[in-house]
């Protein structure tokens, strides 16, 4: 089968000396821009040093770190070795790192200089990873630099190019979600509908060669992630922030004369919460197309976006890393219709099933099916796969939904127990396997409570065991030193007993509904 041309060298062909990345530099320092034919020419190298690594078609290559120069050629790089990037959290901690490198069978690792060290820690216990490749820091011993890596390596396009039916623009990725068991489980995505996405692209209003991009989140992120990838197949530049920041959010929008992000609500929180003065001074005139995205957008942020930053771009999108983008609200009904995630596009279906696997009415809520050309290959090493109906090709990820007389979508729960804190799945059973572990905790349960910052804070409730008494700072440090940050519950509380029913199911909605009965909606 003949491959299809790389657009980013059809890109670096047309216009060698248009930008292509714009590095923020922090301290007001003058940011670096490079340009897509220096981009393109990085990338070859890097492509031509994977597979002299040994790399062949379809093997995993983990990358990790901030958002960065390196991320965004590495990305390209792997696609155009014909190799599948694995995004590992630069949050996680060693032990969880360990698990996703292993787990996704990775052959080789990336990660920026600041996480070099976590790598190291667990080196030995990655039997099938022949190299790691660092960058932006100290190189660890045994590892490998990322400018020594490179510097002999020819400009040359590499001559194993992706296949005619691989994801134009974007390569393959595995991004790793929960389980059922709470241990994470990879997302395996190797082709992608090029007609969906052009009609996504359109709904956006997004153009070709008229686009300034800037990355709000983590790359390592489904979201963030396809659309930095998506802005380079447009030709458009990527502006690289490495950490979100509100202050430096907005000078960068101002500065760049940005057009469209994607942002989590939290972040779009700390922005639009900054002091007047601040506020003052942003331009966001730019700004088309401000994607929301990661967890349900409160109505209230809303209005508050649009009062402080102005009208006409902003987005929200439903979707999943299973599923891709199924529904798209445009800026003309983000008021208009209160609790929405709009409608589907470019002939993407859904279906509201309710309990008893009938087809659920107007206004009344069902578990989503999808049916769409944007579903991913499946999960990697597990037989676990999504809810699906009986024939048809309609998948579910197990959100509970409602559907108007426009048909419009509101998301109205979950039914997997699954936390958002700040646009991050959290996922609590990997929390509650820790809590276990505890010498003197007999029951634990984890859920998500009401946080007007962050949508949900965790929540930990635990039972000693007979006789014993639990310290809950001294379970709070045990719990710190085996979960990474974001994941830790921010309070804890002991309880005689936890609710179950008689077959020994916890029963978190009885909990979770101490917390959120006098909320209007729930996340």
């Amino acid at each position: 089968m003949s491959s299809m041309p790389d657009l980013l060298r059809l890109h670096a062909d047309a216009g060698p000396d248009r930008v292509a990345v714009i590095v923020d530099a922090a301290g007001g320092a003058t940011p670096s821009a490079t340009s897509f034919g220096k981009l393109n020419a990085l990338v070859n190298r890097l492509a031509h040093a994977l597979q002299q690594f040994g790399m062949q078609r379809g093997e995993r290559l983990v990358w990790c770190g901030p958002n960065s120069l390196e991320v965004m050629a590495t990305l390209h790089a792997a696609r155009k070795a014909g190799v599948v990037a694995v995004p590992l959290s630069y949050r996680f901690n060693a032990e969880e790192m360990q698990y996703v490198i292993d787990n996704s069978d990775a052959t080789l690792v990336v990660v920026d200089g600041e996480q070099a060290p976590l790598i190291a820690q667990i080196r030995e216990r990655l039997p099938k990873v022949r190299g790691v490749i660092v960058y932006g820091g100290a190189v660890p011993a045994g590892f490998h630099s990322w400018e020594r890596t490179l510097q002999d390596q020819p400009d040359s396009e590499p001559e194993l190019g992706p296949r005619a039916e691989d994801a134009p623009g974007l390569g393959a990725q595995m991004i790793y979600t929960s389980g059922t068991t709470g241990k994470p489980k990879g997302a395996l995505r190797t082709t992608t509908d090029p007609v969906v996405v052009a009609a996504l692209l359109g709904e956006l209003g997004l153009r070709p060669g008229e686009e300034i991009h800037l990355t709000t989140g983590p790359l390592y992120h489904s979201g963030p992630l396809a659309f930095a990838l998506l802005s380079h197949t447009l030709g458009a530049p990527v502006v690289i922030l490495r950490k979100f920041d509100p202050v430096a959010w907005l000078r960068l929008v101002k500065e760049h004369r940005v057009t469209n992000t994607f942002s989590a609500p939290t972040q779009l929180k700390r922005i639009v919460s900054l002091p007047p003065g601040e506020l003052a001074r942003a331009d966001l005139s730019s700004m088309r197309c401000l994607i929301a995205n990661a967890a349900p957008v409160p109505y209230a942020l809303k209005q508050e976006v649009i009062a402080k930053l102005g009208e006409g771009f902003l987005y929200e999108v439903y979707g999943s890393t299973e599923l891709g983008i199924v529904t798209v609200l445009k800026p003309e009904d983000q008021l208009r219709k209160p609790g929405s995630c709009g409608k589907t596009y470019a002939g993407i279906e859904v279906k509201l099933v309710d309990d008893d696997g009938n087809e659920a009415a107007p206004g009344e809520p069902g578990e989503l099916f999808i049916r769409t050309t944007l579903a991913m290959d499946g999960y990697h090493r597990t037989d676990e796969a999504l809810a699906e109906l009986s024939h048809g090709g309609w998948k579910s990820v197990g959100d509970v939904a409602v559907m108007d007389d426009e048909g419009f979508l509101s998301i109205r729960d979950r039914k997997k127990d699954m936390i958002i804190s700040g646009g991050v799945n959290i996922y609590p059973a990997e929390i509650e396997a820790v809590l276990y572990a505890h010498p003197q905790v007999l029951d634990a349960a984890v859920i998500g409570i009401p946080d007007d910052e962050w949508g949900e804070s965790v929540y930990a409730i635990v039972q000693a065991k007979p006789g014993e008494h639990l310290d809950l700072d001294e379970l709070r440090r045990f719990v710190e030193e085996r979960v990474a940050g974001y994941k830790r519950p921010r309070h804890y509380e002991v309880r005689d007993e936890l609710p179950r029913t008689d077959a020994g199911k916890l029963l978190k909605r009885v909990l979770r509904d101490e917390f959120w009965q006098d909320r209007a909606t729930r996340v």
